[in-house]
């Protein structure tokens, strides 16, 4: 995939009553902004009648992305995924009726977070990209509005924009006792949905080449422990070395230990 520089990024709405809301929401991400018919090249950030959505306008390209608390794979993970056994919960330290108030600095489309919010866990998100920002911010706003169960899981979610490194060196809310970190790496998942969200997102996001400016930020700010999703066999990020690990499939978990969670 080319640089973010080298892509043309268009926002677009499919029906005329969202042409005002996709404006604002154009100048305010600084992108061009037309009826979605009429982008032909490029990634189409798209407000359609199911919300916001990304895809890439190429012919044969991957279907579209978007964020959905309410249905779908995260529906299911919410009904049948493991509660606490799950490898995420462990890593954050989720253990009887502990529940860590938690950061999670790389928030992405906002997976990890929902899982540990659905566990009752009190949840901070930072994303620094604004289009993935803006994907998940939608989707946050969709579930509140779908009440029930979903809307009381959000509401222990919070979304922030911005750099975590200079918020979490800045900090200025309660501290957290975890923080989650999950930079970006070359996926290995054979899934066709991550190879669709990678493809889209590297342009946007690119790897997150100061991954180790990003734990010493947050190992610097969390009370009890940070939690670093990593490939299974990659090495661990740059610095002090991980005090325990958790392995599944593909992927792993590093976690660095403060004090003790009660």
């Amino acid at each position: 995939m080319t640089e973010t520089t080298e892509y043309r990024i268009a926002v677009g709405w499919q029906l005329a009553a969202q042409r005002p809301a996709a404006e604002a929401l154009a100048q305010r991400l600084g992108l061009e902004c037309r009826a979605a018919a009429d982008v032909a090249q490029g990634l189409l950030l798209c407000l359609g009648e199911d919300g916001l959505s990304l895809r890439d306008t190429a012919p044969g390209a991957p279907g579209a992305v978007r964020v959905d608390f309410v249905e779908g794979a995260l529906a299911h993970r919410r009904q049948f995924g493991g509660g606490t056994g799950q490898m995420v919960a462990k890593a954050a330290g989720l253990k009887g009726s502990i529940r860590p108030t938690i950061v999670d600095a790389t928030a992405g489309l906002g997976r990890d977070a929902f899982v540990l919010a659905a566990l009752g866990c009190q949840v901070m998100l930072i994303e620094r990209q604004p289009i993935i920002a803006a994907l998940l911010a939608d989707g946050l706003e969709r579930a509140r509005q779908a009440g029930g169960e979903v809307a009381q899981i959000v509401a222990r979610m919070r979304l922030i924009e911005g750099d975590a490194i200079a918020l979490m060196t800045a900090w200025v809310d309660e501290v957290p006792q975890v923080v989650h970190l999950d930079p970006m790496f070359p996926h290995r998942d054979k899934s066709a949905l991550v190879k669709k969200e990678m493809r889209l997102f590297r342009p946007l996001a690119g790897d997150d080449v100061d991954a180790p400016a990003l734990l010493s930020a947050a190992l610097a700010l969390a009370s009890h422990r940070v939690a670093v999703k990593r490939p299974r066999k990659a090495p661990a990020i740059e610095g002090p070395p991980p005090s325990a690990q958790l392995s599944g499939q593909s992927s792993r978990y590093d976690i660095y230990g403060k004090q003790r969670l009660v």
